[in-house]
C-alpha cells in the first residue's frame, strides 16, 4: 500500500541521486534535547556537530532562535509569518526550490521544520526518512564545508489550518468531530512519569499515540502499518485532528504520519503542554 503523499519523503539514495541539483536546496535542522532542572528538557543547537559532517551542500536550519518566537517563554514557539519568510529567503529558497530537512538527533526536528515550510505554502518540501544516520549508513559522502545559498525570493502563503491554538484546543474538548491526540510517551501521557510540564497528566479527553509507535529504526513505518495504528486509535475517521505533545515538536510527527496517509484535516497544537500546564483552570486527566 503506497503513502497517500509518497512526494513528502525522500531516501537518502534519491537524495544522492540528486543531490548536484541547482534547484535543490538542503538544511540540517537538528536539536538535541538534554535534562534540564528547570523543565523537564533543555533545548542544544545541533550546529556544532552539523559542522563536523553533514550531507553535502547543506546549510543548517536554526529552529531553537531563528525559526522560534522567543519572547514567549515556552520555546519553539510558532513565529510571525514576516519571521519566517525572511529566514527561509535567507536561506536560499525559493517557490520553484525542491527542499530537503534532515535531522540528527530525531526525526521530529526534520518534521518540525518541513511543518513551518508546509504551512508557509512551499509546495515542495521533504523529509529525508531515516535522517542524517541513513545517509551515514549508506555510505553516502559527508562534508564539513560551508554551504552558502543565494538569497531566496520565496514568499509565505500561510494556511492558519495547520496550527491550532489553546482556545481551539479548549473548545475541542468533548467535540465528536476533533480528535486531539498527545504524542508524548505513554508513561507522560498518563501522568505516571517522572518527567512533567509543570502538571502531570494530557490534556481532557485526548487520547494517545506516541510519535516513536510511527517510527521503526529512524525511518516513518510504511503505509499499511501507519493506517493501522492511526485508525486503531480513530484519527484517520475523525474529521479533523489537532496533535499536540510537550512544546509542538513531536505532535509533527504524528500530524506528518497523519498527512503521508491520507489525513488531510490535521493541525499542531503549537503551545501544546508547555502552555496549557501554565493555566490551572485548563483541564488535564490522569490514566491512560
Amino acid at each position: 500500500m503506497p503513502y497517500q503523499h509518497p512526494e513528502y519523503l525522500i531516501s537518502a539514495a534519491e537524495l544522492n541521486a540528486r543531490i548536484d541539483d541547482p534547484d535543490l536546496r538542503v538544511y540540517d535542522s537538528t536539536v538535541y534535547l538534554r535534562p534540564s532542572e528547570k523543565g523537564p528538557y533543555r533545548a542544544e543547537s545541533g550546529e556544532q556537530t552539523f559542522r563536523t559532517g553533514h550531507v553535502p551542500g547543506a546549510m543548517f536550519l536554526d529552529l531553537i532562535n531563528a525559526a522560534s518566537d522567543t519572547t514567549t517563554g515556552l520555546g519553539f514557539s510558532l513565529p510571525i509569518p514576516g519571521q519566517l519568510e525572511s529566514l527561509f529567503q535567507d536561506l536560499g529558497i525559493e517557490h520553484e526550490s525542491e527542499v530537503v530537512i534532515y535531522s540528527t538527533d530525531n526525526m521530529m526536528w526534520a518534521t518540525r521544520a518541513w511543518w513551518l515550510l508546509h504551512y508557509c505554502g512551499h509546495p515542495n518540501v521533504r523529509v529525508l526518512n531515516g535522517g542524517y544516520r541513513a545517509w551515514v549508513a549508506s555510505d553516502l559522502d559527508v562534508s564539513d564545508q560551508t554551504t552558502a545559498y543565494p538569497e531566496g525570493s520565496f514568499t509565505v502563503d500561510v494556511n492558519v489550518d495547520r496550527f491550532a491554538d489553546k482556545d481551539t484546543v479548549f473548545d475541542a474538548i468533548g467535540d465528536d468531530a476533533v480528535c486531539t491526540v498527545n504524542a508524548l510517551a505513554p508513561s507522560m501521557h498518563s501522568g505516571e512519569s517522572a518527567v512533567s510540564y509543570g502538571r502531570p497528566g494530557h490534556i481532557a479527553g485526548s487520547i494517545n499515540v506516541f510519535y516513536d509507535d510511527l517510527l521503526l529504526d529512524g525511518h516513518f513505518r510504511r503505509s499499511e502499518d501507519l493506517v493501522a495504528v492511526l485508525a486503531n486509535k480513530g484519527l484517520l475517521q475523525a474529521p479533523k485532528v489537532i496533535s499536540y505533545c510537550g512544546g509542538g515538536i513531536a505532535a509533527t510527527i504524528d500530524a506528518f504520519a497523519c498527512l503521508l496517509v491520507g489525513q488531510e484535516q490535521v493541525a499542531v497544537y503549537d503551545g501544546s503542554m508547555s502552555e496549557w500546564v501554565k493555566d490551572a483552570s485548563l483541564p488535564l486527566e490522569l490514566g491512560p
